[in-house]
């Protein structure tokens, strides 16, 4: 059973930053990818950005990239969403999840989420 806590939620202003982080209860993220979701109230769950540690291959999606930084830490078993430059459009409830590598599928571990809010 794997345990993820999602945390660094907050409320900035826009062109602001924030970090995320998701630690796992075990070893799972050190072989397992990993993806950063987000939901907006009235929205469907969409993938943000997603981490394959045997490759080191990012994936992000087009309306954060060049802002948003997926990375982790194996010694801390922890998995980051560095957010830069924050916009309104990226107010959402913050989730990380272990997912099928190469896609945005999740395998069913998912954090409980943070709540992020940029105000213009």
């Amino acid at each position: 059973q794997v345990h993820l806590v999602d945390s660094g939620g907050g409320s900035v202003q826009a062109g602001g930053s924030l970090r995320l982080s998701c630690a796992a209860s075990d070893n799972a993220l050190l072989s397992n990818c990993m993806g950063w979701f987000r939901q907006a109230p009235g929205s469907e769950r969409a993938g943000v950005a997603r981490l394959n540690p045997g490759t080191g291959i990012t994936n992000y999606a087009d309306s954060v990239k060049g802002r948003f930084t997926i990375s982790r830490d194996n010694a801390k078993n922890a998995v980051y969403l560095q957010m830069n430059d924050l916009k309104p459009e990226d107010t959402a409830m913050y989730y990380c999840a272990l997912v099928r590598c190469g896609t945005w599928y999740d395998v069913g571990y998912w954090g409980q989420g943070t709540q992020v809010t940029v105000s213009s």
